[in-house]
């Protein structure tokens, strides 16, 4: 006899009244879980939004700062995202797999390499870019311009 068929109805009641009355414990104070709970809820949006594309919010952020820094090299795009060397190497293979980005030699550095889009990288984010502040409006609409250059003053500053 399998244990569901043997739970008393009045057993069945109190856990359904304890799942009812779910314990935070310290999650509702804690700033992390917010942060969490609300880049879930705009990734989700943004993952919807851009699914056709198959682009990550992560990705288009390395994009959008290779479209705006053509020449950008692979240390300084690292350093910039908070990457190590190897994850932006393989980040960027991706991208050149993907026919988005090239890696020129640089005309300052011979040991490193300038990346740029290229012609379908710059198609994708002229395709993204209207996508994602049509996006960023849509968040931002839930709070006043005040809010919204406090939150960003403040989330850069939890940042660093």
């Amino acid at each position: 006899m399998s244990r569901s068929s043997t739970t008393s109805p009045a057993r069945m009641d109190a856990h359904l009244h304890r799942r009812a009355k779910l314990q935070n414990g310290l999650l509702p104070g804690l700033i992390g879980s917010h942060l969490r709970r609300a880049e879930t809820a705009v990734f989700e949006r943004f993952q919807r939004i851009v699914a056709d594309f198959g682009i990550t919010p992560s990705e288009f952020g390395v994009l959008l700062l290779i479209h705006e820094n053509a020449g950008l090299n692979q240390s300084d795009l690292g350093k910039a995202i908070r990457a190590d060397r190897s994850t932006v190497v393989a980040l960027i293979d991706r991208f050149e797999e993907r026919k988005l980005v090239t890696r020129d030699p640089s005309p300052f550095d011979r040991r490193s390499h300038a990346l740029r889009l290229t012609p379908a990288g710059e198609e994708l984010m002229s395709d993204l870019i209207p996508l994602v502040k049509e996006h960023e409006r849509s968040i931002a609409s839930k709070l006043t311009r005040e809010e919204q250059a406090q939150l960003i003053e403040l989330l850069a500053r939890l940042a660093n």
